[in-house]
C-alpha cells in the first residue's frame, strides 16, 4: 500500500512533523487492520522525506515503536522536494496471512 500521509479525515495534514509522523502509522495501522494484517506482516517499507536530515531523529523513535523487534522489514528511506503538502509519506509491503 502507498500513500500514507499524517492527514486528518478531513484531508488536511497535522500541525507539526511529529503529528504527521503519528497520525501516517495510525492510519496505516487503520488500513493493515482492514486488510486483516498487522505490522508483523510487512516486509519492505518506504519513507519518502522532505527533510530526511532534520526530520530522521524525529521519525526514528515512532517507526520503532511500531517495528520493536526481529526480523525487521527491509527500509528505504528517501529525500523528495514535494508531497503535496505533506512532509512524511509511507509505502510498505505486506503479506496477507493465510487464513
Amino acid at each position: 500500500m502507498s500513500g500514507q500521509v499524517g492527514s486528518r479525515e478531513d484531508g488536511s495534514p497535522e500541525d507539526s512533523y511529529l503529528g504527521q509522523v503519528e497520525r501516517a502509522f495510525a492510519n496505516l495501522e487503520a488500513v493493515l487492520q482492514a486488510a486483516d494484517c498487522s505490522f508483523d506482516d510487512i516486509i519492505d517499507v518506504t519513507t519518502f522525506h522532505t527533510d530526511p536530515e532534520a526530520q530522521l531523529p524525529t521519525f526514528m523513535p515512532v517507526k520503532d515503536r511500531f517495528f520493536p523487534q526481529r526480523p525487521f522489514p527491509t527500509w528505504t528511506a528517501v529525500g523528495v522536494t514535494w508531497l503535496a503538502g505533506f512532509d512524511l509519506e509511507i509505502k510498505v509491503i505486506a503479506r496477507i496471512p493465510a487464513a
